[in-house]
């Protein structure tokens, strides 16, 4: 049987560990725990070493000239004056970097050829055109207003509405394989089900325009890079702060034209992500092709004007035409009909996995047997799209729930109640939905309650009457939310009906080593990224060896002595880490048996593992502990059992627990990201009518994310997320000009929410139902706060506003839009 034609039941009969609920006692010694956040120490000390704290002898700074236009070609450059600078060590054309340096990867088919510094043409604000490199970055800087470039313009198109017409100089790639003579990269359907049956049978239609505008990530640090190069052994060094590098590192290799064994990638701990690092290939293939050229090893740190103009990460820029959704009169929803043209900017290298997500979780929660999904994908000159908390995913929800805020009001329906009506139930688990993914488990009532209750929505509901005869518009939104959670890499490729690489692999590894006096050494061969991977490996290696976590070290694998690791995102890391962990720490736990039973002279079945020592069940002082079991390990072979050989440390990689390929037509996507979180947000604000102002007056988010590892973090990750999230409903938006220009590339025109903006304090709360296919039953929660709160406080506002009778169907709802809606509606 090949693992794509494995059932439920033969994934939760693989697994190796119970979940929570299933334990004898009902809870773990450390997993569940508030332990210290292991990282804390060395971060808010200021002893952790971010990328641009690495220091090397002779290194060079580089700095890049960006392109000041929307789509040109470059006719020539004159670089002549830079190189005269003093301290100027090289300065490198994308013509002279593409000799040695070649096209970035892409998961894109056919590939949309893009390299690190523009060759002929730009097609974006932004996009690289020269780098330099010099003895500090302020000379560097200095020498970029030293060059000149002459440049044809050609026509820009930003809105991608006016890209499906795009012809002849307007169109970015003309050159691509597929003889693409228009800016459309791809347009697909899927369909599942009978929707046109169930449209045209259904009682009543809900449909709406929405607009999901583009913002991105902002973490404080940028991407960067140091990278030297070893003339004599022809190899690559390169010290960045991204992700993935043990799992796509070796395309970056084959990018600068060397084996996969001339490059090794050292990780340095990241200041946040949120998807932003998830590759940054561009950046780390940038440094290394400078320091193959200048020679001597060099650094590069994105300004943030270089961030935001010209990233791999600005997140999704969609128009639904519309959305809609079939219900009978009872409320009872029938089938999901999307158009949504995305506009994925000037290049496509993830090509339309976001996609991939939203169908993950497509019909949310909810029993919805049908659905027509149509997407089409647009070039347009803007930055491209990439990585963003949510990954298309949140944009679902948004979508979804709007629609059924929309058919409450249409049916004249409690909201809450059509939600709790539609809920596929916890015994229909595991649950097939229409797209072919699968749900593992849930129970969607208990969560809903158990933030309605926390809400104390009913008395909140009584105050809201109240207020609304005071003049006062306060609105409550309420939202049911699924968190898809460990993807699998068909995510990538299944849209696409003739993909160039169709992975199927997104494994993590994990390594541990007990040394000679007992102590633990972990390596994990992912990267840190903002979130808390020593504090779950500490977690779960303490709960496997019954150790005390102060005895237990974590570190991070380069490519060199690296294994397979997919890295963050997706919300995969502490699903896939601590399955790694899991099976590392048996291996240990095996050999240790068996040197403890010849230590003991006792059999194995009579040996037990507690409190870091083996005894002998039912003789307590027959025991001896974990120091002495590996000191026999590590120092006196001779006295070991036959066959038994030195060391005590393991290494295992863990694959994805469930995924199933797609089918060759595609009328089913196969399991692909299963393994199922789900939220309920309760929202209370008021708006200021006279000025758009939106103030929180309580904020509720009840999560389940399997068994919790720590609360304590998991409520980091919800609370930052839904902040982040408030920032996506309120604030922020990448404004493109008609001309491509993007005056919000700072944060002066860029607004971000701030300490004063989000709640003064949420209220959170957790109801655990455990994966059947995770170790320990764990689901991801990395994401969760971002997906559920844009649709949240957008019902929010609109249930403020209900005596205006606005819609909103658009983000992010600054004060500016709150007053033209109540305008348009009182003219």
């Amino acid at each position: 049987m090949s693992k794509s034609d494995r059932t439920p039941d033969d994934i939760a009969e693989k697994r190796n560990k119970p979940p929570a609920e299933e334990t004898e006692d009902g809870e773990f010694e450390v997993i569940g725990k508030n332990i210290d956040r292991v990282e804390n120490p060395r971060l808010l000390t200021g002893r952790g070493e971010y990328i641009d704290d690495v220091q090397l002898a002779n290194m060079g700074h580089a700095a890049v000239l960006r392109s000041p236009h929307a789509h040109a070609r470059i006719v020539d450059i004159d670089t002549s004056e830079a190189e005269q600078l003093d301290g100027v060590d090289l300065v490198l054309t994308g013509e002279e970097a593409a000799e040695k340096t070649g096209p970035l990867p892409t998961f894109s088919s056919p590939p949309v050829e893009q390299y690190c510094i523009a060759k002929d043409r730009v097609r974006h604000v932004g996009e690289a055109v020269v780098a330099v490199v010099a003895d500090d970055r302020y000379v560097a800087e200095d020498a970029l207003e030293r060059i000149d470039v002459e440049y044809e313009q050609l026509p820009a198109v930003t809105d991608a509405r006016e890209a499906l017409e795009s012809e002849g100089e307007e169109v970015l790639h003309p050159d691509r394989e597929d003889g693409h003579d228009s800016n459309v990269y791809l347009q697909n359907t899927f369909t599942a089900g009978d929707p046109d049956d169930e449209f045209a049978d259904a009682d009543v239609v809900v449909s709406r325009e929405l607009r999901w505008p583009r913002s991105g990530g902002q973490p404080m640090e940028t991407v960067g890079a140091v990278a030297e190069y070893d003339e004599g052994t022809g190899k690559f060094t390169i010290h960045a702060n991204t992700s993935m590098y043990n799992y796509m590192g070796w395309l970056i290799a084959t990018t600068l034209g060397v084996s996969t064994n001339k490059i090794n990638i050292v990780p340095k701990i990241a200041g946040g992500s949120f998807g932003s690092k998830l590759f940054a290939h561009k950046v780390s293939t940038l440094a290394a092709t400078l320091a193959r050229e200048a020679g001597r090893p060099v650094k590069f740190i994105e300004d943030r004007v270089d961030n935001i103009t010209s990233c791999d990460n600005h997140g999704s820029d969609r128009y639904y035409r519309p959305a809609e959704l079939a219900l009978d009169e009872d409320g009872t929803m029938r089938a999901l009909r999307i158009d949504v043209l995305d506009d994925y900017g000037a290049y496509f290298q993830f090509e339309v996995g976001h996609h991939g997500n939203a169908m993950a979780q497509v019909t949310g929660p909810y029993t919805i047997e049908s659905i027509d999904y149509s997407v089409t994908a647009v070039a347009t000159n803007k930055s491209q799209q990439g990585a963003y908390r949510g990954f298309g995913s949140e944009v679902q929800n948004f979508v979804l729930e709007r629609l059924i805020d929309a058919a409450a009001d249409e049916l004249e329906m409690d909201p809450v109640e059509l939600r709790r009506e539609n809920f596929i139930q916890p015994e229909e688990f595991p649950y097939k939905i229409p797209s072919g993914n699968m749900y593992d488990s849930g129970d969607y009532e208990a969560v809903l309650e158990e933030t309605l209750e926390l809400a104390n929505y009913e008395e909140w509901r009584e105050k809201q009457a109240d207020a609304r005869e005071d003049g006062r518009h306060i609105g409550i939104g309420v939202v049911t939310c699924q968190e898809r959670s460990v993807f699998s890499s068909t995510e990538f490729w299944f849209w696409n009906d003739d993909p160039d690489f169709p992975i199927t692999s997104s494994p993590e590894s994990a390594s541990v080593k007990i040394d000679e006096t007992g102590q633990a050494i972990v390596t994990l061969h992912s990267p840190f990224w903002g979130n808390s991977p020593e504090t779950v490996a500490t977690q779960i290696v303490a709960e496997e060896l019954a150790m005390d976590p102060e005895n237990i070290e974590v570190n991070y694998a380069d490519t060199d002595s690296g294994l397979k690791g997919t890295g963050p995102g997706g919300s995969r890391y502490t699903v896939m880490v601590s399955g790694a962990l899991e099976g590392a720490t048996s291996q240990i736990q095996e050999k240790m048996f068996t040197i403890a039973a010849d230590m003991l002279e006792a059999a194995q079945e009579d040996l037990e593992l507690e409190e870091g020592e083996i005894r002998v069940r039912g003789a307590p002082d027959k025991s001896v502990g974990i120091p002495e079991i590996a000191m026999q390990a590590h120092a006196f072979e001779l006295d070991m059992p036959d066959g038994v050989g030195s060391g005590l440390a393991a290494d295992h990689t863990y694959d994805h627990p469930y995924t199933t390929m797609p089918d060759e037509d595609r009328e089913d996507m196969g399991v692909f990201y299963p393994i199922m979180g789900h939220m309920c947000h309760i929202p209370v604000i008021e708006v200021d009518v006279e000025t758009g102002k939106i103030e929180f007056l309580d904020y509720t988010a009840v999560h389940d994310c399997g068994t919790v590892v720590n609360p304590e973090t998991l409520k980091g990750h919800i609370t930052g997320g839904t902040a982040q999230g408030i920032g996506t409903a309120l604030y922020e938006e990448y404004q493109y000009q008609p001309d491509g220009q993007l005056p919000t590339d700072n944060y002066h025109d860029y607004p971000l929410p701030t300490f004063h903006d989000v709640p003064d304090d949420y209220t959170i709360g957790h109801v655990e139902t455990p994966s059947p296919w995770t170790e320990y039953g764990i689901k991801g929660g990395g994401e969760g706060g971002r997906m559920g709160a844009p649709p949240a406080i957008a019902a929010a506002i609109e249930d403020a506003l209900e005596p205006y009778d606005v819609s909103i169907d658009e983000l992010p709802v600054t004060p500016k839009r709150v007053r033209e809606l109540i305008r348009t509606d009182e003219e």
